[in-house]
């Protein structure tokens, strides 16, 4: 297995932000055994324990907010009076809490007096949670706070642009007083990540990040009988129906561009407006657009800062390119002298499906927008792509709203609303955007394994 230095590049200036060093061997081989010798004794753990140990844990790391925005800000360029995410971690694991009692509780089935038949939510084993950086420390609520509730022990490897957040968990965990071996965290290398999964090291792998790393993990895990849960990539689409009341939605349609600089897997990345709309809403996308300010994420307060690395910066404008000469147009054609990985805002229009700002994952602040004829066409194009995580319709006619959204191919989809994880509701996609579900009651659910109890008294 390999051992060796990584650097974490700061995009703000391309300065070394962190150096740290991927586990060696023994490292491994003690993360593994402290887990194993875990998972019986934190399965035994009585439920109201778990919840509470995950409670303190939410605790310590909003008192830990301040060094975990600092690294998120220099690690991924997100402006700092943005980056504390503490209270949505918090907040994901109390909401888990509240239904635990009721989501992994016996589920009865039809019985009489001889026999008794029941199904029974228990924890697999070793979970091995694979997070991304772009919102490294939330996402720790589905990673880390969801398994434990059920029973499950973890092990965290976290990106290598965000590595700080892993150990500043881990350190938080034995805080609040987490018993050995229940949480730890490893900076594992890609081979050696997928070297554990080839070798049935765990019973489940949580993945969040990009489609070619979810199929990396899914083929290693290949007849290991691994559960493999992956939450990848999106191209989301927006639909503005000619009865939308722009004034009021386009502010949430700006955002759902370019929160997060766009990094985001549910960032709207498509918006197809009726042809009847499409300049009165362009013309205020635009206006909007002009407030979503670009600066030094820790000098300045702007709205965005730069995205993560400055590769990333070159394929975004590189799409955006393309898509101009195509036959796009650039609305806002700002620039910066900010450094390389800076991307300001920008709306493009006259597109179609030939082009590849239209297809392929962006992970930038643009919003590409296509003039459609109607219903029918908005569908068909919103459908047409490999991606199915989030899709949005926007209209006052709430009856032929739900019509759509029944049509639409996607994990999640809303009406008058974009860009949201809401915390009661399941999350993940279809096609290319993953496989299962976390969040909520279902996700907690889906930690487990359901025991099935044929209970049969003899003599009746």
């Amino acid at each position: 297995m390999s051992h060796s230095n990584f650097n974490v590049i700061s995009p703000i200036d391309g300065a070394i932000h962190l150096t740290r060093s991927y586990a060696d061997a023994r490292t491994i081989s003690e993360a593994i055994d402290a887990a194993r010798a875990a998972v019986k004794p934190w399965r035994r753990t009585p439920l109201s324990e778990r919840i509470a140990l995950v409670h303190r844990f939410g605790e310590e790391m909003k008192a830990r907010a301040d060094v975990l925005a600092d690294t998120v800000a220099a690690s991924i360029g997100r402006p700092r009076w943005q980056s504390d995410e503490t209270p949505r971690l918090a907040l994901v694991g109390d909401m888990l809490a509240q239904g635990a009692t009721r989501t992994l509780a016996d589920q009865p089935f039809e019985s009489d007096a001889a026999i008794r038949r029941f199904t029974r939510p228990v924890p697999g084993g070793i979970h091995l949670s694979i997070c991304a950086w772009n919102y490294p420390t939330a996402m720790l609520g589905y990673l880390v706070s969801q398994p434990l509730i059920a029973g499950n022990v973890v092990i965290l490897k976290h990106s290598p642009q965000t590595p700080l957040v892993a150990e500043i968990a881990q350190e938080a965990w034995r805080a609040a007083g987490g018993p050995d071996g229940v949480f730890q965290s490893l900076h594992l290398s890609h081979p050696d990540a997928e070297k554990l999964i080839a070798a049935g090291t765990f019973h489940a792998v949580n993945f969040i990040g990009s489609v070619a790393g979810g199929k990396r993990v899914h083929a290693a895990a290949g007849g290991t009988m691994t559960n493999v849960h992956l939450e990848l990539g999106g191209k989301d689409p927006a639909y503005i129906r000619s009865d939308a009341d722009i004034e009021k939605l386009v502010a949430d349609i700006a955002e759902g561009c370019f929160s997060n600089a766009g990094q985001s897997c549910c960032s709207v990345e498509r918006i197809y407006v009726d042809r009847s709309i499409h300049d009165r809403f362009v013309e205020a996308l635009v206006a909007e657009t002009e407030k979503w300010t670009i600066g030094h994420p820790i000098e300045e307060k702007p709205m965005i800062g730069s995205v993560v690395h400055a590769g990333a910066a070159e394929r975004i404008r590189g799409q955006i390119e393309q898509a101009v000469s195509a036959g796009g147009k650039r609305l806002i054609g700002a620039s910066t002298d900010l450094g390389a990985a800076y991307v300001p805002a920008e709306v493009l229009t006259g597109l179609d499906h030939s082009m590849s700002i239209m297809r392929d994952e962006l992970f930038g602040p643009v919003a590409a927008v296509q003039a459609v004829s109607g219903d029918e066409e908005a569908v068909a194009l919103m459908n047409d792509s490999e991606y199915g995580l989030s899709a949005s319709v926007w209209t006052q006619d709430i009856d032929r709203g739900l019509e759509l959204l029944d049509e639409v191919e996607a994990g999640t989809v809303y009406l008058n609303r974009c860009d949201h994880a809401d915390l009661y509701l399941p999350w993940g996609g279809i096609k290319e955007s993953g496989l299962g579900r976390t969040n909520g009651q279902v996700g907690l659910l889906e930690s487990t394994v359901a025991k099935a109890f044929h209970i049969r008294r003899l003599g009746a």
